[in-house]
C-alpha cells in the first residue's frame, strides 16, 4: 500500500515456515550468518560486513548517518526477514531506537499474533501476509491468521496474499472472511507470485477472476507486484 515510497530495510534471519516461493531463502535456514551486510550509501550496493549480532545502539547510528545524507528520502523502516517476531520478542530495545528515527513498517508473516501483542504498539504500519497452502507447499492458518488480524488492527494493517496459478477460489473466500470477521475496510494486496526466475507464476486472466472475487465482500483490493524485482533492486 506503500508502493512508490523509499524505505530502509533491516532483514531479520530466521523464519518458522519455509514457503516454495521464498524469495531470501538465506534468512530462514541454518545458522544466523556470522556477519551482517550493511550499505555505507543507502541504495548504492557497497556492502560492507559487520559482526552478528549487531546491537540496538549500532544500528541506530547506522541510519542516523544515512538519514543525515539524505534526510527526507525515506519513508520509513521496514523490518523483514525471514520473520521479525521471531527476534523482536527477546531484542525489543531495537523498537524504541529505531522508532525515535522514522516510523515503523513490520513485515510478516502474521502468524505469531502473541509476540504481536507484546509489540504492536511500537508499530506505525503492519504487512500481514496470509499463507495459502496451494502458494506455500504447507499447511494452513487460518486460526493463527485470525488472532494475529485482530492484534494488528490496532495499527495500520493491510493483508497480503501472494498468488498463483494453483491459488483456489476457496482459498481466497476463506481469506476474506477472515478479513471480515475484524474489519471490512481492511485493505487486502494480492500478490502474483514471481518465480525465482523473474516471471510471474499466475496468468493476467486467472488474477483478474481472483481480484474480482475478493471485491464482492471487500471494499479494498489491490493488485501489485513485487516492484523492486522489476527494478533489479535487492
Amino acid at each position: 500500500m506503500l508502493i512508490g515510497a523509499r524505505q530502509i530495510f533491516i532483514r531479520f534471519h530466521g523464519c518458522q515456515l519455509s514457503c516454495e516461493y521464498c524469495d531470501s531463502p538465506e534468512s530462514r535456514s541454518g545458522k544466523p550468518p556470522a556477519a551482517c551486510r550493511v550499505e555505507k550509501r543507502p541504495g548504492h550496493g557497497d556492502f560492507i560486513d559487520i559482526s552478528n549480532p549487531v546491537t540496538a545502539s549500532r544500528i541506530g547510528g547506522i541510519l542516523e548517518e544515512w538519514i543525515s545524507m539524505s534526510p527526507t528520502a525515506h519513508h520509513s523502516i521496514s523490518l523483514t526477514g525471514g520473520e521479525p517476531l521471531l527476534q523482536l520478542s527477546s531484542k525489543k530495545e531495537f523498537l524504541p531506537v529505531l522508532r525515535d528515527l522514522l516510523p515503523l513498517y513490520l513485515e510478516t508473516n502474521g502468524i505469531d499474533y502473541e509476540t504481536l501483542a507484546e509489540c504492536v504498539d511500537f508499530m506505525d504500519y503492519i504487512s500481514m501476509d496470509m499463507k495459502l497452502p496451494s502458494a506455500t507447499g504447507m499447511k494452513e492458518y487460518w486460526k493463527n491468521h485470525a488472532e494475529f488480524l485482530k492484534v494488528a488492527s490496532k495499527r495500520n494493517v493491510f493483508v497480503k496474499i501472494v498468488v498463483s496459478n494453483h491459488t483456489r477460489i476457496c482459498e481466497i473466500q476463506q481469506a476474506c472472511d477472515t478479513i471480515l470477521s475484524v474489519d471490512e475496510n481492511i485493505p487486502l494486496v494480492l500478490q502474483p507470485l514471481t518465480t525465482h526466475d523473474g516471471k510471474l507464476g499466475i496468468s493476467g486472466r486467472y488474477l483478474i477472476e481472483l481480484q474480482e472475487t475478493a471485491s464482492i465482500p471487500l471494499r479494498r483490493v489491490r493488485v501489485i507486484p513485487q516492484t523492486h524485482k522489476f527494478m533489479g533492486l535487492l
